[in-house]
């Protein structure tokens, strides 16, 4: 089981943010609850009967501060695909996944190793 962290950087505020993510919600929430991030922060898919916020994916946005926290703390950094490849591999989608490796082979996602989820 593995907790992994984006190399993300969108603007939230004053802020900048990332995904975090698990290969379960019970790695995820440890390390949330490990690195000070709230659980009201939580985004799932809407109808799973977990409180939070609607997302396609389970994670939470963090600060990049949190972020160096959870790498601190254990978690894998990953490009930019990484969710992606993640909810790819949840899927069994072969296809998605081959694209996500074409695109880091022509140097997209922004030089950080792949998740391997």
């Amino acid at each position: 089981m593995s907790v992994y962290v984006d190399n993300a950087r969108h603007p939230f505020g004053r802020l900048l943010m990332c995904h975090m993510w698990a290969d379960s919600r019970e790695e995820l929430f440890a390390m949330a609850d490990r690195i000070g991030v709230q659980r009201k922060w939580f985004q799932r898919p809407a109808g799973i009967g977990v409180a939070g916020m609607d997302a396609p994916w389970e994670h939470f946005d963090i600060a990049q501060s949190k972020r160096a926290m959870a790498i601190a703390a254990g978690a894998i950094e990953t490009d930019k695909y990484g969710p992606v490849e993640h909810t790819a591999r949840l899927a069994d989608n072969h296809k998605k996944l081959e694209q996500i490796a074409h695109c880091r082979a022509l140097g997209f996602g922004g030089g950080v190793r792949e998740a391997t989820s």
